[in-house]
């Protein structure tokens, strides 16, 4: 797929056997765009890897490897568990993403990515911009200075609606104003001029819409996931994180699977957190490695090394006699 005037088309390539390694799951999501808000999406364009890549570059620092699953799942779980991210580092995706003006610029601020966007220096914007939904529209919140309140009511969202109607159809029109050329590139009006494109787009607000591709490798990736879905990122931001980690999930279903078990459904505690811990349940809970062990088996943690890092940490806690 690709962009021309700002329209989403469909270019078919001829298909050839490789040698690289395949993602069964990330070939499903190959250029089939998820819609995100009222204009946007986000589609995976390409990557690079899969679950045994992260697992290959581990172990060449010692010689051959595995291909057994277990093994890879529970290489790979070790990995993540222990933070060493340099092998996640040898996957990489890239994203065709579309999205309101605001939303990009908060997205860009994860710097660990390779970015291309699409050039209102060269090419004309389309009139489309991001409209919330009634329900959407939030007061500001009254303890968290970039987070959002109560929402408002059905009338002022309406309003609300109403005057970013106006103010971005406004906009546009003035940008065509400036522009003052009409599909050939010639000037609608004789006795004004052209004004740069570059220039002509300043009056354009927030909520229109940008693009670019987005190219990451799956540890930074990860992280980016870990900030934008969470329940205080921005909404907007959130609809294309939530997105990117639905095709994730399915392209490297080994490594994500301990993403969210290590990181993203995880608690760390800090030193103090720690002590209170200690103070609170080392001396009223007491249970014995093995019934530590007995309990995690039941839970489904049947990885040996993990069952002895979890005895561990109990044990400093004091829970463990």
């Amino acid at each position: 797929m690709s962009m021309a005037n700002g329209k989403l088309t469909v270019i078919k390539y001829s298909l050839a056997k490789t040698k690289r390694p395949i993602s069964p799951g990330a070939e499903k999501w190959l250029g089939k765009p998820i819609p995100c808000l009222d204009h946007g999406f986000v589609y995976l364009v390409d990557y690079l890897g899969n679950d045994l890549s992260v697992e290959q570059a581990a172990r060449v620092s010692y010689g051959g490897g595995t291909r057994k699953v277990s093994e890879t799942r529970g290489l790979i779980r070790y990995l993540k568990r222990n933070d060493h991210t340099t092998p996640f580092e040898m996957v990489e995706l890239k994203f065709h993403a579309k999205m309101p003006i605001f939303v990009a610029r908060q997205w860009v601020r994860h710097r660990t990515a390779s970015i291309n966007e699409y050039s209102a220096r060269y090419s004309i914007l389309d009139k489309e911009f991001y409209l919330p939904e009634p329900e959407i529209l939030s007061e500001q919140s009254k303890n968290n200075k970039q987070g959002r309140g109560e929402v408002v009511s059905s009338a002022q969202a309406e309003e609300i609606r109403r005057l970013l109607l106006d103010e971005a159809s406004g906009a546009y029109g003035l940008y065509e104003q400036l522009l003052n050329e009409d599909g050939d590139g010639n000037p609608k009006d004789l006795a004004k001029p052209k004004l740069a494109r570059e220039l002509a787009r300043m009056g354009l607000t927030l909520n229109y819409y940008t693009q670019w591709y987005w190219k990451i490798n799956l540890h930074n990736f990860m992280h980016f996931i870990k900030l934008r879905v969470h329940p205080h990122a921005q909404y907007e931001i959130r609809v294309f994180a939530e997105a990117m980690s639905k095709i994730a999930k399915q392209a490297f279903p080994i490594a994500w699977e301990a993403f969210e078990d290590y990181e993203l459904n995880a608690e760390k505690f800090t030193s103090p957190e720690l002590a209170i811990l200690v103070k609170m349940l080392g001396n009223k809970i007491k249970f014995t490695p093995d019934e530590v062990i007995e309990l995690a088996v039941a839970s489904g943690m049947d990885n040996k090394r993990e069952q002895y890092e979890m005895v561990k940490k109990l044990k400093l806690l004091g829970i463990i006699s």
